[in-house]
């Protein structure tokens, strides 16, 4: 899921640049034969399992997995599995990296990145243009990518943002596509508002400041910010509207050949991790200030970014309480496809059989 200016307070969500990554893909192929990986511009915490921490047979398969832009509390599950053994249990030693999506997409495709977490706007663009990556398993069940406004702004659905001032970094990514997708559910378009760029990001500071009537965001991310100021915010969410795949673990056609059953026991681990988190935030919240000493400063905070990141989690409608399974909506997905071609991010015809594989998950 960039940062935001406070990386004490959360970052961006891993919902990130699909129009931007358009323009990365025609460096793929020098990328799939590149056999040394770059060093990511993005942070990097390295952890390998101590010698007595083999897997169930043999030596661990090294791992390495590119978060979001930088660490943060939302990465808790990831942090908290290797914290407790559960990678190394299932015979996995893990090297997290975190890097932008535009730039992490590709590299995992290449297999210079073993997996990593992208949402579906990300994934349905790069497989349409060969990118051979697959989407295994859901980490936000519903779509992060939210517009938030000012309790007391009066605005209560998408037909209220008519005529009004909208933040956005620009137009491009998940905001940009979920916007658009907003808008037209009350047969609104881009054009019947007033797109504001904030290209660093700030639309959340502005949106507090007054100088525009509503901004993109993430749910976990600047409204819960906004409320930690002491004002109410309103939130518009897409998941009733146009079904987008929220971000989940993706890994590389090749990776999946070499390294199966090292990815299958990737995936367990974290969602027991998920799992464990929702029932004890507590155990997250530790486990994310242990691995970024720097989120203690603030942890009160964290906590509430990492409620609100629990929260997403689970599919809308799902019943309180129903165990994390990482499941596949693939009639989901075949939505998301069909809409995406509709504003023009699938030059290539594909089906979510071209990009997911359920194989991974109990639940799908």
């Amino acid at each position: 899921m960039p940062p935001t200016r406070s990386q004490n307070v959360a970052t961006r969500s891993t919902p990130t640049i699909a129009l931007a990554f358009l323009a990365m893909v025609s460096i793929l192929a020098g990328a799939c034969s590149n056999a040394g990986a770059s060093q990511p511009a993005g942070s990097t915490i390295a952890t390998v399992p101590s010698a007595s921490a083999g897997g169930p047979t043999g030596a661990p398969v090294a791992l390495t997995v590119g978060l979001g832009y930088i660490p943060s509390v939302q990465f808790a599950p990831f942090y908290l599995a290797q914290e407790k053994g559960y990678y190394a249990a299932e015979g996995v030693a893990v090297t997290f990296q975190n890097e932008i999506d535009a730039n992490l997409v590709p590299k995992v495709g290449g297999g210079q990145v073993d997996l990593g977490l992208s949402d579906g706007t990300s994934v349905i663009p790069a497989v349409s243009q060969g990118v051979p990556i697959r989407y295994l398993a859901t980490v936000y069940g519903t779509f992060p990518s939210i517009v938030f406004t000012k309790a007391s702004s009066g605005i209560k659905t998408a037909a209220d943002l008519k005529g009004k001032r909208i933040g956005i970094p620009g137009k491009y990514g998940s905001s940009w596509v979920m916007l658009q997708a907003l808008l037209g559910s009350a047969n609104l378009k881009p054009a019947d508002v007033t797109i504001v760029a904030y290209p660093d990001f700030g639309q959340g500071a502005a949106l507090a400041q007054g100088a525009i009537d509503a901004a993109t965001g993430f749910v976990n991310n600047e409204p819960v910010q906004l409320e930690l100021s002491g004002t109410k915010a309103t939130i518009l969410t897409i998941d009733q509207i146009t079904p987008l795949p929220g971000p989940g673990l993706i890994t590389g056609v090749a990776t999946i050949g070499a390294k199966k059953g090292a990815i299958n026991g990737f995936v367990k681990a974290t969602l027991k991790a998920m799992n464990e988190i929702r029932t004890d935030p507590k155990a997250g919240l530790d486990a994310a200030i242990q691995a970024v000493p720097e989120l203690g400063k603030s942890r009160d905070a964290q906590g509430a970014v990492l409620a609100a990141t629990i929260a997403a989690w689970s599919p809308a409608g799902a019943a309180a309480g129903a165990p994390l399974t990482g499941a596949i909506d693939v009639a989901g997905w075949d939505a998301s496809i069909a809409y995406l071609t509709t504003i023009g991010l699938v030059p290539k015809p594909v089906t979510s059989a071209d990009m997911v594989d359920a194989s991974f998950t109990s639940g799908s």
